[in-house]
């Protein structure tokens, strides 16, 4: 390697590097297709108000409030049902003093109405002064000998959705910034506002190089192995607000990976590659990308990493062993991508060990962990696998990474350390 450097000095310089991702384009997409999780880029504000006109808050009946005033137990006031309105389209007839319209939930409260009697607090209604049990709840029979008993008064405005009651016209409904979840897209559809302004999130290209990998549903030859780097870092950009811009499995051929690059910086905002940057002999991606700074960084797992430019496009590379390449992730990428789609970054979280660990001098450990207690501050946290980096299947199993410190070579059971999320 032609430096060693330490994480920070590292993770700072990954952060300079890619400073020209920040700064995001925009775009418009439909509000039923492709919001869900984007980010963004403006402030959403209410076309109109919201309701868009009066409507009942439940099924009842529509009255004034003054005709049943007096209605109380064993008193009840008895109206003539003039006619039914439903939440359809249409406007209803004003409502005549000393009458009630039944009414469903939603549906356009009449002009001369200004409250809603639920139809719990409605008793028989009658024909042609036949009480009917029956209509109780399920309805009332249309014509003018309809007739029903409110038994209990209520005051001007109760169970009627005022306009602008929920949002008024003009005011901000989402926040730029907001991270579209499905109640998000309720607001803004509830508002008939058809599309909503998002950040474009990096696009990244993954590529995975070394002549011995195979797709995950091919079957291996000898000597070859199942990519897990490539599906990893797909799915770890996703998680992060970017986009897969480009997939790519190149051989240990240092011309192919180059056309390869070029390719990828061509389509993609980032190019991240794994394998082939550390000393071996056929290291292909330190082969093919002279332009690119390669140096061993003073943690483990991860220690070989190259970051630098080609072909004008920014370009991380990390270490082809599984768990290098998600660990170099998290601690070099992930927040990054997430900062430049307009997230907040991941928060790290202060938990105890739930047994001692020992670390290699000088080196910042990141062991696999999962939690003991709930995954809260302060919560015990216990070592999940051995440190090897191709130990996938304790990956799988890990809650957090435990960030042990470089100058400690040691740490005893109740120890306070920093976790990574994962």
């Amino acid at each position: 390697m032609s430096e060693r450097v330490d994480v920070e000095q590292h993770r700072a310089d990954v952060a300079e590097l890619l400073a020209e991702l920040a700064d995001r384009p925009t775009e418009e997409v439909p509000v039923d297709q492709g919001a869900l999780g984007r980010v963004l880029a403006s402030d959403v504000v209410a076309p109109g108000p919201l309701p868009r006109f009066r409507n009942s808050q439940m099924d009842g009946f529509a009255v004034r409030a003054a005709d049943v005033a007096s209605a109380g137990p064993g008193a009840p006031v008895t109206l003539p049902v003039v006619g039914d309105v439903a939440a359809a389209p249409g406007e209803p007839a004003p409502l005549t003093p000393g009458t009630a319209v039944r009414i469903m939930t939603g549906a356009p409260v009449p002009d001369g109405a200004d409250a809603v009697v639920p139809v719990e607090d409605t008793d028989h209604v009658t024909f042609n002064g036949v009480r009917d049990d029956s209509a109780h709840h399920d309805g009332v029979h249309h014509g003018s000998a309809a007739k029903v008993e409110i038994g209990r008064g209520r005051e001007a405005g109760q169970f009627v959705r005022e306009p602008g009651s929920d949002v008024a016209e003009g005011a901000v409904v989402l926040r730029a910034g907001t991270v579209l979840a499905p109640h998000h897209v309720a607001a803004a559809a509830a508002c008939g506002i058809a599309r909503l302004t998002v950040s474009v999130p990096v696009s990244v290209a993954v590529v995975s190089t070394g002549s011995e990998l195979v797709a995950p549903d091919d079957e291996p030859g000898p000597g070859q192995i199942w990519d897990a780097n490539g599906p990893a870092l797909a799915a770890a950009v996703v998680a992060a607000g970017g986009r897969v811009g480009l997939r790519l499995t190149l051989p240990d051929d240092p011309e192919v990976v180059r056309t390869g690059l070029e390719r990828a910086v061509a389509l993609c905002d980032l190019v991240l590659t794994t394998g082939g940057v550390s000393q071996g002999a056929y290291e292909v991606v330190k082969d093919a990308l002279p332009e690119v700074t390669f140096r061993s960084v003073a943690m483990q797992p991860g220690g070989p990493q190259g970051l630098g430019r080609f072909a004008g496009g920014p370009v991380l590379a990390f270490p082809g062993n599984p768990v290098s390449a998600q660990v170099s992730f998290v601690v070099f990428l992930r927040d990054l991508l997430r900062q430049a789609g307009g997230l907040p970054p991941v928060r790290q979280v202060p938990a105890v060990l739930d047994a001692a660990v020992v670390s290699p001098a000088g080196k910042r450990q990141l062991l696999r962990g999962r939690w003991v207690d709930d995954a809260a501050a302060g919560a015990r946290v216990a070592v999940v696998g051995g440190p090897g980096s191709h130990l996938v299947a304790s990956m799988a199993a890990a809650d957090v990474l435990i960030d042990v410190p470089a100058a400690a070579t040691r740490l005893d059971e109740g120890a306070e350390v920093t976790t990574w999320p994962l």
